[in-house]
């Protein structure tokens, strides 16, 4: 460890003494990867996304390959906040990292439910709010798509709660910084971007989709392109800081984000093949701040945006 470089962050009122961290179901709790990692060489775990009621999930099959990548469609899949409270929750105390838990859900009132049971518990140091859910109530439509239902979305669970609140964004948008602007109005502290890309894959043998769902979120190194403008461009949008998250492996991936005006980074599908990445990614790090000279996070941050910490409409923009 270099001892002279600074790696801490502060996320809202959340302080994480590295700004890694593990994406919400790509992770577990920690608890898996405790005899092989040193936990407390993280910055915070976030933990799979919990619902209102328990879920089955999507039919099978729900992985997929793809060049460069991973499709998904679990579909959510959980035993609901009261099985989670009562046999999970209590083991994350022993943590040496912060924990974050993730809420979803299907109307407005599941996400102030779900996140006002869930905060209540010391052992979860913030909330990341997953609007990438349909709104039953809204023939279907995301609430991530929808600048107004992101934001009825987050004053919701804002006013349940006062702990730190992350709003991951999705990237099937037509416009990530005018979603941003409403979810940062609303009151959300930080925002995660980005989430998967809406995607498919067909068997060519027997001419039907490979998911059972039929469509799923592409994650990995193929969307790292997509998420690191998407925090270039919500970096210009916005004030609160940013998780910059897709496809990240490496230092350099990391270093992109941080660059484009990510305050600190969350890794997923990478721990698949390696769980040892984030440690190596923060070793790295220290190695390559310390080389330059730099003494913390705040000499990186935003460095590769031209527009960051004066959010404006920068020349080119349409509108």
């Amino acid at each position: 460890m270099v001892s002279n470089v600074d790696l801490s962050v502060r996320i809202g009122d959340l302080d994480l003494a590295f700004p890694t961290m593990m994406g919400s179901g790509c992770y577990g709790s920690g608890e898996e990867f405790a005899p092989f990692v040193d936990l407390s060489r993280l910055g915070a775990i976030v933990l799979k996304s919990v619902t209102r009621l328990p879920r089955l999930g999507n039919p099978t099959p729900r992985l997929v390959p793809a060049p460069a990548g991973l499709l998904n469609a679990i579909g959510l899949q959980n035993a609901g906040i009261d099985w989670y409270l009562e046999q999970e929750v209590a083991k994350f105390a022993q943590r040496p990292c912060k924990v974050i838990g993730s809420v979803a859900g299907f109307a407005v009132d599941d996400y102030a439910y779900v996140a006002e049971r869930l905060a209540a518990r010391d052992e979860i140091h913030a909330l990341e709010v997953n609007i990438s859910c349909p709104n039953v109530a809204s023939e279907g439509e995301t609430f991530a798509c929808d600048p107004s239902l992101t934001a009825r979305v987050v004053r919701a669970v804002r006013a349940t709660t006062g702990k730190t609140l992350i709003v991951k964004l999705s990237p099937n948008v037509t416009d990530i910084a005018a979603i941003a602007r409403e979810a940062q109005d609303a009151g959300a502290d930080a925002l995660a971007v980005i989430n998967t890309v809406r995607g498919m894959s067909i068997d060519v043998n027997s001419w039907k989709p490979r998911l059972g769902n039929v469509t799923g979120g592409l994650s990995g190194p193929a969307i790292r392109p997509i998420a690191v403008l998407a925090v270039y461009e919500v970096a210009r949008a916005v004030t609160i800081p940013i998780v910059g998250q897709g496809g990240i492996e490496t230092l350099s991936d990391a270093l992109e984000f941080f660059l484009a005006g990510a305050s600190a980074v969350a890794i997923g599908t990478a721990n698949f093949t390696d769980p040892r990445i984030p440690i190596r990614i923060v070793e790295e790090l220290e190695q390559y701040m310390a080389l330059r000279e730099l003494g913390s996070l705040a000499d990186l941050i935003g460095k590769g945006n031209i527009g960051f910490g004066t959010p404006h409409q920068y020349e080119g923009d349409e509108g």
